[in-house]
């Protein structure tokens, strides 16, 4: 029987293309340990990783099965650089910091492949991304984010596409113009969690399925987290829930809000070759942005569909196939074989949260969007941390990352309003 996780809506063709996907035992009886994780997706995997191989003993726990949330469901683009364009970036932080966060990016990318390679996890890396523009207005911005990048980063993999070049390359004259990405690509994500919670278990970490945190209390100097079978006591704890905190810890629960994001596989294309043949990732210039993809066995995942509230559409696969539809009129009647969603987590400034919410606590998401390069070298930074003291992660926690306004009761009605409001602002 396929599992239905309990926390997103759907079937993903992640977890059908897989023969089997390992199941972790709950966890059974308290444990005494130097750091607890809380949280089974990139970040908390690759922190249980890289502190277990480095001889630290770490208990690991997730609510559901690895890989429910946005880690094993998302659209398994890498992208480049921080979620905005580094000249952008370097309009609030300055080109020092954004040349440091562009550079932990680069590096993050590289991690991630290198990751797969040495731990032999076939994670179906294919090439290449294309960012294409919905306005034409947006030309001169686009041009010259990719001279910064190339002449100011370091970064010579990308290039502007004309109208011309845009259209042979998508498959579809919908879009204006783009930008072309050579160094970057996209991945089956669920097979990169599940090699990694293999590599995390042989390294000796202590996972755990099926087992949410409940509580977290701290006395004596030590953590402690309450679950329905046991109490893990940590003199460090990593909370790496992401879009999932829910009331577990408040000041998280403040600066990460999740939004629902969905996902639909059709057939494989094989009857139109034309339509993205070079089966890069594309993701486009929307606010609520349209992220689409070839699989490796010719199908087209396509994502763009979101909501702001904690219900999901009916009918996932019609509003996916009618976005399709906009940019490939000819895929109209598609057979979607799949559709899916789940909650990403995301910050008012879209930039990733991270900050010691209590002593000896820290707090890891908020990516927005650009998690699966981010998730993982986030976990591996702050294992960094806590083994020799690394200080890359301060570039993160230093980033001004303002709570939601609202309080408690208001913040998710006003968060609606807002990107609504973005999201009518796209159509114009």
């Amino acid at each position: 029987m396929t599992w239905q996780s309990p926390i997103a809506p759907g079937v993903s063709w992640y977890q059908d293309s897989l023969d089997a996907r390992r199941e972790y035992a709950a966890m059974d009886g308290s444990r005494t340990v130097d750091v607890a994780i809380i949280g089974g997706g990139f970040t908390g995997l690759q922190a249980a990783f890289n502190l277990a191989k480095a001889g630290v003993s770490v208990v690991l726990i997730e609510g559901y099965r690895f890989g429910d949330g946005a880690s094993g469901r998302n659209g398994g683009q890498f992208g480049t650089g921080q979620r905005a364009w580094p000249d952008d970036l370097e309009k609030e932080v300055g080109f020092e910091r954004s040349k440091a966060l562009f550079d932990i990016a680069e590096h993050a990318k590289h991690y991630v492949l290198d990751f797969a390679r040495e731990h032999a996890i076939d994670m179906d890396f294919l090439p290449g991304q294309l960012n294409v523009l919905h306005k034409a207005s947006y030309e001169k911005d686009y041009r010259k984010s990719v001279e910064a990048m190339s002449s100011r980063y370091g970064y010579n993999q990308v290039s502007f596409m004309e109208k011309a070049e845009t259209a042979e390359r998508l498959g579809s004259s919908h879009y204006h113009f783009g930008v072309r990405d050579t160094g970057t690509g996209h991945i089956h994500p669920l097979k990169l969690v599940i090699g990694l919670a293999k590599a995390a278990q042989a390294a000796g970490a202590q996972i755990f399925e099926m087992t949410p945190a409940k509580s977290i209390t701290q006395t004596g100097g030590k953590t402690l987290i309450e679950t329905s079978s046991g109490t893990i006591t940590a003199n460090r704890v990593l909370i790496a829930t992401n879009a999932h905190i829910g009331n577990l810890e408040q000041v998280t629960a403040a600066h990460v809000m999740p939004i629902r994001s969905f996902i639909g596989a059709t057939v494989p294309l094989d009857a139109f070759p034309t339509i993205i043949p070079g089966k890069e990732a594309v993701a486009d210039s929307r606010f609520v942005v349209r992220y689409f993809r070839k699989t490796p066995d010719n199908r087209l995942l396509f994502g763009g569909r979101e909501a702001y509230t904690a219900d999901s559409p009916r009918d996932i696969s019609k509003h996916i196939r009618k976005q399709i539809a906009e940019i490939y009129p000819a895929l109209q009647n598609i057979e979607m074989t799949h559709a899916w969603g789940g909650s990403v987590g995301i910050t008012l400034t879209r930039q990733p949260f991270v900050r010691e919410v209590m002593p000896g606590v820290m707090s890891i998401g908020g990516y927005s969007g650009h998690g699966v390069m981010l998730a993982n070298y986030c976990g591996k930074l702050y294992a960094d941390m806590i083994i020799s003291k690394d200080k890359a992660l301060e570039q993160f926690a230093a980033l001004d990352v303002p709570s939601f306004p609202g309080g408690t009761r208001l913040r998710a009605p006003l968060l609606f309003l807002a990107l609504s409001w973005y999201a009518l602002r796209d159509r114009f």
